[in-house]
Protein backbone atom coordinates (compact mmCIF):
# COMPACT_ATOMS: atom_id res chain seq x y z
CA UNK A 1 0.00 0.00 0.00
CA UNK A 2 1.19 3.64 -1.18
CA UNK A 3 0.71 6.25 1.14
CA UNK A 4 -0.32 9.29 -0.78
CA UNK A 5 0.25 12.89 1.03
CA UNK A 6 -0.72 16.55 0.02
CA UNK A 7 0.38 19.57 2.25
CA UNK A 8 -1.37 22.93 1.25
CA UNK A 9 0.19 25.49 2.33
CA UNK A 10 -0.76 29.51 1.50
CA UNK A 11 2.01 29.64 -1.20
CA UNK A 12 2.66 26.03 -2.12
CA UNK A 13 0.81 22.98 -2.74
CA UNK A 14 3.38 19.71 -2.07
CA UNK A 15 3.09 16.02 -2.60
CA UNK A 16 4.36 12.92 -1.72
CA UNK A 17 3.95 9.32 -1.97
CA UNK A 18 5.70 6.79 0.88
CA UNK A 19 5.89 3.12 0.34
CA UNK A 20 4.52 0.83 3.20
CA UNK A 21 7.72 1.60 5.23
CA UNK A 22 7.57 5.17 5.04
CA UNK A 23 10.16 5.61 2.30
CA UNK A 24 9.31 8.28 -0.10
CA UNK A 25 8.95 7.22 -3.69
CA UNK A 26 8.06 10.60 -5.39
CA UNK A 27 7.35 14.40 -4.54
CA UNK A 28 6.67 17.42 -6.08
CA UNK A 29 6.11 20.69 -5.13
CA UNK A 30 3.51 23.51 -7.57
CA UNK A 31 2.79 26.84 -6.68
CA UNK A 32 -0.61 27.14 -4.85
CA UNK A 33 -2.39 30.21 -6.75
CA UNK A 34 -4.64 31.24 -4.03
CA UNK A 35 -5.19 34.25 -5.58
CA UNK A 36 -7.53 32.88 -8.38
CA UNK A 37 -9.28 31.40 -5.55
CA UNK A 38 -11.26 28.56 -4.03
CA UNK A 39 -12.14 26.44 -7.16
CA UNK A 40 -8.86 27.20 -8.35
CA UNK A 41 -6.89 25.50 -5.71
CA UNK A 42 -9.54 22.63 -5.68
CA UNK A 43 -8.35 21.96 -9.38
CA UNK A 44 -4.65 22.55 -8.47
CA UNK A 45 -5.61 19.43 -5.46
CA UNK A 46 -6.89 17.49 -8.42
CA UNK A 47 -4.12 17.63 -10.49
CA UNK A 48 -1.51 16.99 -7.68
CA UNK A 49 -3.62 13.68 -6.63
CA UNK A 50 -3.15 12.56 -10.08
CA UNK A 51 0.27 13.15 -10.92
CA UNK A 52 0.72 11.25 -7.67
CA UNK A 53 -1.10 8.43 -8.47
CA UNK A 54 0.38 7.92 -11.83
CA UNK A 55 3.82 7.38 -10.36
CA UNK A 56 2.24 4.34 -8.93
CA UNK A 57 0.10 2.93 -11.69
CA UNK A 58 -2.83 -0.04 -10.61
CA UNK A 59 -1.39 0.19 -6.98
CA UNK A 60 -3.70 0.74 -3.90
CA UNK A 61 -3.18 4.00 -2.12
CA UNK A 62 -4.35 5.86 0.65
CA UNK A 63 -4.63 9.55 0.19
CA UNK A 64 -4.47 12.60 3.09
CA UNK A 65 -4.07 16.28 3.23
CA UNK A 66 -2.61 18.79 5.67
CA UNK A 67 -4.11 22.38 6.25
CA UNK A 68 -3.68 25.43 8.15
CA UNK A 69 -7.47 25.50 10.00
CA UNK A 70 -9.40 22.58 10.53
CA UNK A 71 -12.91 20.87 9.89
CA UNK A 72 -15.31 22.00 12.13
CA UNK A 73 -17.45 18.76 13.60
CA UNK A 74 -20.46 20.55 13.82
CA UNK A 75 -20.92 22.30 9.82
CA UNK A 76 -17.87 19.85 8.04
CA UNK A 77 -16.77 23.77 6.76
CA UNK A 78 -12.99 24.75 7.34
CA UNK A 79 -12.60 27.17 9.66
CA UNK A 80 -9.11 29.06 10.64
CA UNK A 81 -7.26 28.80 7.27
CA UNK A 82 -4.81 31.41 6.51
CA UNK A 83 -5.91 30.78 2.90
CA UNK A 84 -9.12 32.94 3.50
CA UNK A 85 -10.94 31.52 0.72
CA UNK A 86 -10.97 28.25 2.16
CA UNK A 87 -12.73 28.99 4.93
CA UNK A 88 -16.42 28.13 5.04
CA UNK A 89 -16.01 26.22 2.54
CA UNK A 90 -16.91 22.18 2.57
CA UNK A 91 -13.42 21.23 1.28
CA UNK A 92 -13.62 17.48 2.10
CA UNK A 93 -16.71 17.14 0.48
CA UNK A 94 -15.69 19.04 -3.00
CA UNK A 95 -12.57 17.09 -3.08
CA UNK A 96 -13.93 13.34 -2.98
CA UNK A 97 -16.79 14.34 -5.42
CA UNK A 98 -14.36 15.99 -7.79
CA UNK A 99 -11.20 13.37 -7.58
CA UNK A 100 -13.55 10.77 -6.67
CA UNK A 101 -12.09 8.90 -3.82
CA UNK A 102 -12.32 9.27 0.11
CA UNK A 103 -9.90 11.60 1.91
CA UNK A 104 -8.36 12.52 4.95
CA UNK A 105 -8.18 16.45 6.09
CA UNK A 106 -6.20 17.53 8.52
CA UNK A 107 -4.65 20.25 10.73
CA UNK A 108 -1.18 21.16 9.60
CA UNK A 109 0.27 20.97 13.59
CA UNK A 110 -1.57 17.19 13.42
CA UNK A 111 0.17 15.94 10.35
CA UNK A 112 3.56 17.25 12.00
CA UNK A 113 3.33 15.83 15.14
CA UNK A 114 1.81 12.23 13.43
CA UNK A 115 4.80 12.31 10.86
CA UNK A 116 7.27 12.67 14.09
CA UNK A 117 5.37 10.70 16.12
CA UNK A 118 6.08 7.67 13.82
CA UNK A 119 9.22 8.62 11.68
CA UNK A 120 11.06 11.18 13.39
CA UNK A 121 11.94 12.36 16.74
CA UNK A 122 8.84 10.44 18.69
CA UNK A 123 9.78 7.03 16.97
CA UNK A 124 8.91 4.58 19.40
CA UNK A 125 7.15 6.85 21.93
CA UNK A 126 3.59 5.81 22.63
CA UNK A 127 2.34 9.62 23.33
CA UNK A 128 3.99 12.54 21.75
CA UNK A 129 3.04 16.35 21.70
CA UNK A 130 4.16 18.10 18.08
CA UNK A 131 4.11 21.68 19.35
CA UNK A 132 5.08 24.39 16.36
CA UNK A 133 6.18 27.65 17.18
CA UNK A 134 6.32 29.86 14.20
CA UNK A 135 4.26 32.41 12.57
CA UNK A 136 2.06 30.95 14.84
CA UNK A 137 1.61 29.00 17.63
CA UNK A 138 0.41 25.10 17.32
CA UNK A 139 0.06 21.64 18.47
CA UNK A 140 -0.95 17.97 17.93
CA UNK A 141 -1.34 15.17 20.04
CA UNK A 142 -0.34 11.72 19.00
CA UNK A 143 -1.48 8.50 20.76
CA UNK A 144 -0.41 4.88 19.74
CA UNK A 145 -0.05 6.05 16.39
CA UNK A 146 -3.33 7.84 15.75
CA UNK A 147 -4.03 11.75 15.82
CA UNK A 148 -6.40 12.97 18.85
CA UNK A 149 -8.38 15.61 17.41
CA UNK A 150 -11.07 15.47 20.37
CA UNK A 151 -14.95 16.32 19.74
CA UNK A 152 -14.60 19.86 18.72
CA UNK A 153 -11.27 19.35 16.47
CA UNK A 154 -9.46 21.08 19.09
CA UNK A 155 -7.05 19.11 21.08
CA UNK A 156 -3.52 20.06 21.06
CA UNK A 157 -4.28 23.89 20.43
CA UNK A 158 -1.91 25.00 23.26
CA UNK A 159 -1.79 28.31 21.58
CA UNK A 160 -4.74 29.57 22.96
CA UNK A 161 -3.74 28.47 26.63
CA UNK A 162 -3.55 31.67 28.53
CA UNK A 163 -0.32 32.28 30.18
CA UNK A 164 -1.19 36.31 30.90
CA UNK A 165 -4.87 37.57 31.19
CA UNK A 166 -3.22 41.16 31.02
CA UNK A 167 -1.28 40.10 27.81
CA UNK A 168 -1.90 41.36 24.44
CA UNK A 169 -4.96 40.83 22.46
CA UNK A 170 -4.95 37.44 20.25
CA UNK A 171 -6.74 37.19 17.01
CA UNK A 172 -9.31 34.74 18.71
CA UNK A 173 -10.53 37.51 20.98
CA UNK A 174 -8.91 36.24 24.12
CA UNK A 175 -5.61 38.04 26.08
CA UNK A 176 -2.31 36.69 26.67
CA UNK A 177 -2.53 33.65 24.66
CA UNK A 178 1.15 31.91 23.98
CA UNK A 179 0.56 33.16 20.17
CA UNK A 180 1.10 36.46 21.01
CA UNK A 181 3.86 35.81 23.62
CA UNK A 182 5.67 32.78 22.37
CA UNK A 183 5.36 32.15 18.72
CA UNK A 184 7.87 33.98 16.20
CA UNK A 185 5.48 36.72 14.74
CA UNK A 186 4.41 37.09 18.32
CA UNK A 187 8.28 37.21 19.89
CA UNK A 188 8.59 39.88 16.55
CA UNK A 189 5.32 42.37 18.04
CA UNK A 190 6.31 42.10 21.71
CA UNK A 191 9.67 43.38 20.86
CA UNK A 192 8.89 46.14 18.65
CA UNK A 193 5.98 46.99 21.45
CA UNK A 194 8.64 46.65 24.05
CA UNK A 195 11.85 48.73 22.42
CA UNK A 196 10.17 50.91 19.72
CA UNK A 197 11.89 49.00 16.93
CA UNK A 198 11.03 46.46 14.49
CA UNK A 199 14.03 43.72 14.41
CA UNK A 200 13.94 39.97 12.63
CA UNK A 201 14.21 37.36 15.52
CA UNK A 202 17.17 35.40 14.33
CA UNK A 203 18.77 39.18 14.83
CA UNK A 204 17.64 38.77 18.60
CA UNK A 205 18.97 35.46 18.86
CA UNK A 206 21.88 36.16 17.38
CA UNK A 207 22.43 39.13 19.47
CA UNK A 208 21.50 37.03 22.72
CA UNK A 209 24.33 34.42 22.51
CA UNK A 210 26.86 37.55 22.05
CA UNK A 211 25.40 39.02 25.48
CA UNK A 212 23.64 42.04 24.32
CA UNK A 213 21.51 43.18 27.33
CA UNK A 214 18.55 44.02 25.59
CA UNK A 215 18.24 40.75 23.96
CA UNK A 216 19.24 39.05 27.00
CA UNK A 217 16.36 40.58 28.53
CA UNK A 218 13.72 39.94 26.00
CA UNK A 219 14.69 36.35 25.86
CA UNK A 220 14.59 35.38 29.38
CA UNK A 221 11.14 36.96 29.35
CA UNK A 222 10.04 34.47 26.66
CA UNK A 223 12.01 31.57 28.33
CA UNK A 224 9.79 32.39 31.43
CA UNK A 225 6.43 32.56 29.09
CA UNK A 226 7.81 29.37 27.13
CA UNK A 227 8.10 27.12 30.66
CA UNK A 228 4.92 28.28 31.78
CA UNK A 229 2.85 26.97 28.36
CA UNK A 230 4.90 24.02 27.98
CA UNK A 231 4.79 22.75 32.06
CA UNK A 232 1.28 23.58 31.54
CA UNK A 233 0.29 21.00 28.90
CA UNK A 234 3.03 18.56 30.58
CA UNK A 235 0.69 18.72 34.01
CA UNK A 236 -2.36 17.70 31.73
CA UNK A 237 -0.85 15.55 28.83
CA UNK A 238 2.56 14.08 30.79
CA UNK A 239 3.75 12.48 27.22
CA UNK A 240 6.22 11.02 26.67
CA UNK A 241 7.76 13.01 24.64
CA UNK A 242 7.21 16.90 22.91
CA UNK A 243 8.91 17.82 19.78
CA UNK A 244 9.21 20.83 18.71
CA UNK A 245 8.77 22.28 14.99
CA UNK A 246 8.92 26.26 13.46
CA UNK A 247 11.15 28.76 13.01
CA UNK A 248 11.21 28.90 16.69
CA UNK A 249 12.61 25.26 17.00
CA UNK A 250 16.10 26.33 15.33
CA UNK A 251 17.24 28.47 18.73
CA UNK A 252 19.80 26.33 20.68
CA UNK A 253 18.53 27.99 23.61
CA UNK A 254 14.97 26.83 23.78
CA UNK A 255 16.61 23.21 24.57
CA UNK A 256 19.08 24.75 27.67
CA UNK A 257 17.46 27.96 29.57
CA UNK A 258 13.64 26.98 27.64
CA UNK A 259 13.73 23.77 29.26
CA UNK A 260 14.91 25.14 32.38
CA UNK A 261 12.22 27.28 32.88
CA UNK A 262 9.69 24.22 32.20
CA UNK A 263 11.44 22.72 34.96
CA UNK A 264 10.95 25.20 37.16
CA UNK A 265 6.56 25.44 37.16
CA UNK A 266 6.16 21.86 35.92
CA UNK A 267 3.54 19.43 38.91
CA UNK A 268 6.89 17.51 39.58
CA UNK A 269 10.34 17.21 41.06
CA UNK A 270 11.81 16.00 38.93
CA UNK A 271 11.37 16.55 34.95
CA UNK A 272 11.41 13.27 33.23
CA UNK A 273 9.53 14.81 29.63
CA UNK A 274 11.86 14.76 26.55
CA UNK A 275 11.64 18.06 25.29
CA UNK A 276 13.65 17.75 21.49
CA UNK A 277 14.02 19.76 18.11
CA UNK A 278 11.96 18.01 15.25
CA UNK A 279 14.35 15.38 12.89
CA UNK A 280 11.84 15.78 9.91
CA UNK A 281 12.40 19.85 8.98
CA UNK A 282 10.26 20.82 6.61
CA UNK A 283 9.16 17.08 4.98
CA UNK A 284 7.30 16.90 8.43
CA UNK A 285 3.75 18.08 6.88
CA UNK A 286 3.80 16.61 4.07
CA UNK A 287 5.31 13.02 5.37
CA UNK A 288 2.53 13.67 7.84
CA UNK A 289 -0.73 14.31 5.59
CA UNK A 290 0.39 10.87 4.20
CA UNK A 291 0.46 9.01 7.07
CA UNK A 292 -2.80 10.36 8.07
CA UNK A 293 -4.76 9.00 5.17
CA UNK A 294 -7.24 6.74 4.57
Amino acid sequence: MYRIGIDLGGTKIEGVILDADGKEVFRKRIPTEREHGYQHILQRLKSMHDDLVATVPGKPTTFGIGTPGALSPRTGLLKGSNTVCMNNQPVKVDLEKLIGRKIEIQNDANCFAMAEALLGAGKGKKLVFGIIMGTGCGGGIVYKGEVFTGPQAIAGEWGHICIDPNGPLCFCGQKGCGETLISGAGLEARYAEKYGVRRPLKEVEAAYFTGEPQAMEFMQTFFNHFGRAVANLIDILDPDLIVIGGGVSNFPAVYTEGVKAVRKYVFTDDLQTPIVKNQLGDSAGVFGAALVGI
